[in-house]
């Protein structure tokens, strides 16, 4: 039972503390629109898409009212397009034309999935696909795509690497007019799991059913607000406690509206994931999180050693509250839509190398980084990599969303708008990696994957 003090310590949440529900994502599989002709392909993942999603946006709308929970972002996520479309020589963008217009009608925020699992290597189909990326993102408003490029079990295609940071630079290109804000809807992976409902790296893996409601929960400003009620004296032992009971009460009600979502549309529910996903809004920051720790900026000494109690910690709390977690689940550190992390890069306490230190510790990784428009794609490759072996080594996700900002020089303010936030554009190396990024092969992967 929930007493009423639970109740209101709930509505609290939600009216002051920025709790909300960030993404009701629903999973797709389209490997039965498989066609040898491309437009008739596309016509069967705009049909089955439409379908099976029609109930989506407006269900979630329903329970938000309902159950006075807001809800962010209604979301679709597909199987891997490259797999779909391997039985077709014609062009993949089609496919994600007809994704981007089946978005529109249903009334989604993105769309999921253009993208491709090349963690060993390409198939011919990969290689077609993650070409025709840079004009997609163009072209299209909602459309999303993720690219693997490295597992524990496989290591790191460094191929992929070095043309993944070509694909950032064309993409920074074409959509150099609104801040190169084409590259905010491409993620390049390592272990990417098939059951992120988050974007922009949310796909529809090949072990998912036919269907599925994954949910994303919120409340980086709930922990905020409960550590600033803790004594000064508090240990971390009781930090960690009070962030594990937080967690359970955010993740409960993230399953809470899973479960209603799955009953209302007919379709199984997945996992909660329980990410404390952070907004540019004032009050809903991991970085004031890890200042309310006792560092006096975020990025500063001590900072990953808190970034790894506060994901440790949300882990703890969250799996007791939901009979499924999955996804990313921790802490994510979005350099542009974190209000905290935006202001110590302004302060300079935030530098890229002590990002990814971090990123040993949180949930994802180098996320959301404007950098000067004229790094060179060899850079780039070279900072995927660096953050790939991370997540290749210790066996867990990692990612890089890095924007290039075309005209932009280190130092200068960047905005992307509404969830997406704003910054600072954050210098890189000067020193060269360009004989590096050009190796090509593979790195082995880590002693340590052989567990069989």
């Amino acid at each position: 039972m929930i007493s009423p003090r639970e109740i209101f310590e709930t509505i609290n949440m939600i009216s002051n503390e920025n709790l909300d529900v960030r993404t009701i994502t629903l999973g797709i599989s389209l490997r039965d629109c498989s066609d040898p002709d491309m437009d008739a392909m596309s016509r069967k993942v705009y049909e089955k898409i439409t379908r099976i999603a029609a109930k989506l946006v407006k269900t979630g709308e329903e329970i938000e009212r309902d159950f006075g929970v807001p809800i962010i972002n209604k979301r679709i996520a597909v199987t891997p397009i490259s797999i779909i479309a391997e039985c077709s020589r014609g062009d993949t963008s089609k496919i994600a034309i007809a994704m981007d217009r089946a978005a529109r009608q249903l009334g989604v925020n993105f769309i999921g999935g253009y993208g491709a699992l090349v963690h060993k290597g390409y198939t011919d189909g990969d290689r077609r696909l993650i070409a025709t990326i840079p004009q997609v993102l163009a072209d299209t408003s909602s459309v999303c795509s993720a690219v693997n490029v490295a597992t524990t079990k496989a290591g790191i295609n460094m191929d992929a690497v070095a043309q993944m940071g070509s694909i950032i630079k064309q993409t920074a290109r074409l959509t150099a007019r609104n801040n190169s804000i084409g590259c905010a809807k491409l993620v390049v992976f390592a272990n990417a799991p098939e059951d992120n409902p988050f974007m922009a790296g949310a796909f529809h893996g090949t072990g998912e059913p036919e269907c599925v409601i994954n949910v994303g929960v919120s409340g980086p400003g709930v922990v905020h607000s409960a550590l600033k009620k803790l004594s000064p004296e508090a240990d971390f032992s009781q930090i960690a406690e009070l962030i594990k009971k937080t967690a359970f009460k955010i993740t409960r009600m993230g399953q809470l509206v899973a479960n209603e979502a799955s009953r209302r549309l007919g379709i199984p529910f997945g996992v909660v994931d329980l990410s404390l996903a952070p907004t540019p809004v004032i009050g809903d920051s991991v970085a004031h999180i890890l200042e309310e720790m006792g560092l006096e900026k975020c990025g500063t000494h001590g900072t990953t050693a808190a970034l790894a109690l506060l994901n440790d910690a949300v882990k703890k709390g969250g799996i007791m509250a939901s009979s499924h977690v999955g996804g990313l689940s921790g802490a994510f550190i979005p350099v542009s839509e974190d209000a905290g992390m935006i202001d110590a890069v302004k302060c300079g306490a935030l530098s890229l190398e002590k990002l990814e230190a971090m990123t040993c510790v949180c949930s994802v990784g180098l996320d959301m980084i404007p950098v000067p428009g004229d790094t060179s794609q060899q850079t780039i490759s070279a900072i995927i990599a660096d953050e790939v072996a991370i997540g290749m080594v210790n066996n867990k996700t990692t990612a890089v969303r890095i924007i290039p900002v075309e005209g932009k020089i280190a130092g200068d303010p960047v905005e992307f708008g509404g969830l997406l936030g704003g910054g600072v554009v954050m210098p890189v190396s000067r020193y060269s990696s360009d004989v590096f990024a050009s190796r090509g092969g593979r790195i082995p992967a880590p002693i340590h994957s052989l567990r069989n």
